[in-house]
């Protein structure tokens, strides 16, 4: 045989072996694509089949009147809410993109008896006609600058929940996460943060609420409160921009809580915040007491050098910048404050026990006024 025609051949068979391989690679791109497409029909035959399930009604046989109280003031989410609770509807969610859908507002407060073979579209008819109810079975008042677990407390001393369920429910990490999903506008992965002592510290909104049952659960309550929050926030999240140390809100509920809780009847809070701006562009610690105390967890009188060693990232006096988080709810003075310091050389201030606070550019003046103010007054 001929080299030519050794090498005809030798051409041949490597040209069969890439017909092969070719061939081979052809069959597993096309199993690849239809295990790929049986996936995805899987999926998309699933979440058509859930959605279709939830729209339908929860039991069209069952014509057993409910009665359901929906409060004053309740938002489109509380309400989807309330009717999963009563098994009016399978899927408060979809309930409530469904109304988004539709476009639909102007649910009415009110007694009302549904039942479960009512559709959408018949639920969302009864609601626009409910009549308003009496007089509130109970309000809240939640005041500025206050912990978790003092609101807790509130809550329990007119719910009869006692403050130990309560904190337990605001603390549960399926609980918050769940919140996240649902408040993506307040509510972030940021409150996940380990060292956050409690994920919801500062975000249920200073205010008086009213309350049309006797014993809402703890969930209503605290949606109710973070409704509120959302709501409130909506008028400042422009405001961060071009910020350099807020750019979330829940940085924003930090640094307006240290404001707050600083602050007095008398103080200008956009002098405090200036404060607090000037030392984080010195790269100073922030060095505020209150920190102190919540770091220590407990209140005291005066804050004295041997807290100040407390190890703890809520400890200013040992971290630079912002605490992992709020260390209380804050009114709108002070988120305001947050976001418009006034323009000042301030890196020092103190507050007076008659209430004045004092402010100094230097360590030197501090002390004085320390001295002067304080000192000399004990």
């Amino acid at each position: 045989m001929s080299d030519n025609e050794s090498k005809k051949d030798l051409y041949k068979k490597n040209l069969q072996e890439r017909h092969r391989e070719a061939k081979t690679i052809r069959k597993i791109v096309f199993i690849v694509f239809i295990v790929i497409l049986v996936v995805l029909s899987g999926i998309i035959g699933g979440g058509y089949l859930y959605i279709k399930s939830a729209l339908e009604p929860v039991d069209p046989t069952n014509k057993e009147p409910i009665e359901v109280t929906i409060p004053i003031g309740s938002s489109p989410t509380a309400i989807a809410r309330i009717l999963e609770e009563n098994n009016i509807v399978k899927h408060a969610k979809v309930f409530r993109y469904y109304t988004k859908f539709k476009n639909v507002s102007g649910f009415q407060a009110g007694e009302y008896t549904f039942n479960q073979s009512m559709n959408f579209d018949q639920i969302i008819e009864s609601l626009k006609s409910g009549i308003l109810m009496g007089e509130a079975a109970f309000k809240l008042v939640i005041p500025e600058g206050k912990q978790l677990e003092e609101i807790a407390t509130i809550i329990a001393e007119q719910t009869g929940y006692t403050q130990e369920e309560i904190m337990e429910k605001v603390d549960d990490p399926a609980y918050v996460k769940d919140l996240i999903s649902r408040f993506p506008n307040t509510l972030s992965d940021e409150i996940l943060n380990k060292d956050i002592k409690h994920p919801l510290e500062g975000y249920l909104f200073p205010a008086t609420y009213s309350f049309y049952e006797k014993k809402p659960s703890i969930e209503s309550i605290v949606e109710t409160m973070l409704e509120q929050t959302d709501k409130i926030l909506v008028k400042y999240v422009g405001l961060m921009e071009g910020n350099n140390y807020i750019d979330s809100t829940h940085k924003l509920l930090t640094m307006a809580s240290l404001i707050e809780e600083e602050a007095t009847a008398q103080t200008d809070r956009e002098q405090i915040s200036s404060v607090f701006y000037n030392r984080l562009d010195d790269g100073m610690p922030l060095q505020t007491d209150p920190t102190v105390l919540y770091a220590l967890g407990e209140h005291k009188k005066r804050v004295l050098y041997d807290h100040l060693e407390v190890n703890s990232p809520y400890n200013t006096y040992k971290n630079q910048g912002l605490t992992p988080g709020p260390i209380a709810n804050a009114g709108e003075s002070s988120l305001s404050a947050a976001l418009n310091p006034a323009e000042t050389d301030y890196l020092y201030f103190l507050a007076a026990p008659t209430g004045d606070v004092y402010y100094s550019k230097t360590l030197e003046e501090h002390n004085a006024k320390k001295a002067q103010y304080i000192t000399n007054q004990e």
